[in-house]
């Protein structure tokens, strides 16, 4: 049973709340927490949440939602925890709520899951040249000799290389136990058993068929794979990045994929919207979208029903599940 309703804020652009905060969501909500559903957090200085930020004790918060800085802390005076209903909290967690001793939880683990099912489409379709034959198909309108064309082309025993054993990278490797397919793991920080070969990154590079990136983005990893990276990636080979575009250099992508020697599905890019003179969206050897691999659409409500649950634990004053550490910030996304 949940006693006394933690007073909560919501925080978060007003787009998003539009889209996250449905009926069933507002329903909820008011149900766990003493909540004005209608006053959303845009900006910590509007004069109108200054009430409601006095006297919240959580604020629950989802994309686009102000940093939480010193000043928005005093301002909170009875702030406990920020429930995030989306992925990283790296944008609006400050370090002075980690110091004020804040508890915070994100949605993380239901974001991961509409990116890792993203990331194995892409990887059974690469194999099989699925969008490749497609446009071949279109463009000559008959029967080609596929074989010839695309060499050894299919999923039987090839091989996938995971850089990352993030949260996104281990549910992509749950994902293929099903497919006879042979994985490849690279992570210096990993130190668990996935139950699949851990190998140097080079060593990975070198040996996949489909090599896809889970990594964070963080300054040593900016253009973790560079120009003489690809160069060490099979003839043929797929990269796919759903994880940060500025973990590919993506010139060099850009001028191997020109060479006609790689593939790539490329759904983050650096900037996140390309220049429209940008000749990626005309190399027919990549698959190019908008970011769109995670939550969006009805994907949200998985986030939300998280985020609520979360709450919850909250309210009944048991810890949360999916809790996020101050020191685990340095190496996740």
């Amino acid at each position: 049973m949940i006693g006394t309703k933690p007073a909560t804020l919501l925080a978060m652009g007003r787009g998003v709340a539009g889209r996250l905060i449905t009926a069933e969501v507002r329903d909820r909500l008011t149900e766990i927490a003493d909540v004005d559903p209608e006053l959303v957090a845009h900006d910590f200085a509007d004069p109108r949440v200054a009430a409601a930020l006095e006297r919240a004790e959580v604020l629950w918060t989802s994309w686009e939602c102000p940093p939480i800085t010193a000043d928005v802390l005093a301002a909170a005076p009875r702030l406990k925890a920020v429930v995030h209903a989306a992925g990283t909290v790296k944008h609006h967690i400050t370090a002075a709520c980690w110091q004020r001793g804040i508890r915070v939880s994100s949605a993380a683990a239901a974001n991961a899951e509409p990116v890792a099912e993203y990331t194995l489409a892409a990887i059974l379709f690469a194999n099989k040249r699925v969008l490749d034959i497609a446009r071949l198909y279109r463009d000559h309108r008959t029967a080609l000799d596929w074989d010839r064309r695309f060499p050894g082309f299919g999923n039987y025993r090839r091989t996938v290389g995971i850089v990352g054993a993030s949260r996104i990278g281990r549910r992509v490797v749950e994902l293929l136990r099903p497919f006879q397919l042979d994985v490849l793991v690279a992570d210096p920080y990993l130190s668990d058993d996935l139950g699949v070969p851990r190998v140097e990154l080079d060593e990975l590079l070198a040996r996949s068929d489909v090599v896809s990136l889970h990594a964070p983005s963080l300054p040593e990893t900016r253009h973790l794979i560079d120009a003489a990276r690809l160069a060490r990636m099979r003839d043929g080979a797929t990269l796919i990045n759903t994880a940060r575009g500025a973990l590919v250099d993506q010139e060099a992508l850009t001028a191997e994929l020109a060479r006609g020697r790689l593939f790539a599905v490329v759904d983050v890019t650096e900037p996140e919207v390309l220049p429209a003179d940008s000749p990626l969206y005309d190399e027919p050897r990549v698959l190019l979208t908008p970011h769109i691999a995670g939550s969006l659409g009805g994907e949200l409500a998985r986030m939300a029903d998280l985020a609520l649950d979360e709450l919850s634990r909250y309210a009944r004053g048991r810890p949360f599940a999916y809790g996020v550490e101050a020191e685990a910030l340095a190496r996740i996304a």
